[in-house]
């Protein structure tokens, strides 16, 4: 898509990560809330929407800056220790771009401590 790889790969994987992010959510917020149904699909976008798109934008651009500095050439392969390597790295930024959003929706009662 758009002559690279990465825009493809960006939308797969934030349409699967969506997906299951609400699906997980919806298990845990409609027997805590009792809200099945629609309802219980409206308050998982409603509290999973905004953190798994803040944590897509520290995945994406991990993967944005390793992709056209560390490894241009996508081709070649990566030693299978090197891409956990990077994996953990983008982990641990993943986890710093939702935080603060995570912390915003458990501020105002959107989302449940768990």
């Amino acid at each position: 898509m758009a002559g690279s790889e990465l825009w493809t790969r960006y939308i797969f994987d934030y349409a699967v990560a969506f997906l299951l992010g609400i699906l997980f959510q919806y298990f845990s917020i409609a027997p805590m809330r009792r809200q099945h149904g629609w309802s219980g699909v409206k308050a998982a976008l409603k509290a999973d929407s905004a953190s798994i798109s803040a944590f897509q934008v520290g995945l994406f651009g991990w993967m944005a800056i390793t992709y056209l500095l560390f490894f241009p050439h996508p081709h070649l392969p990566v030693p299978v220790a090197t891409f956990w390597f990077f994996m953990q790295v983008g982990m641990v930024i993943e986890f710093f771009t939702a935080m603060p959003v995570n912390g915003l929706l458990l501020k105002y009662g959107v989302k449940e401590k768990m």
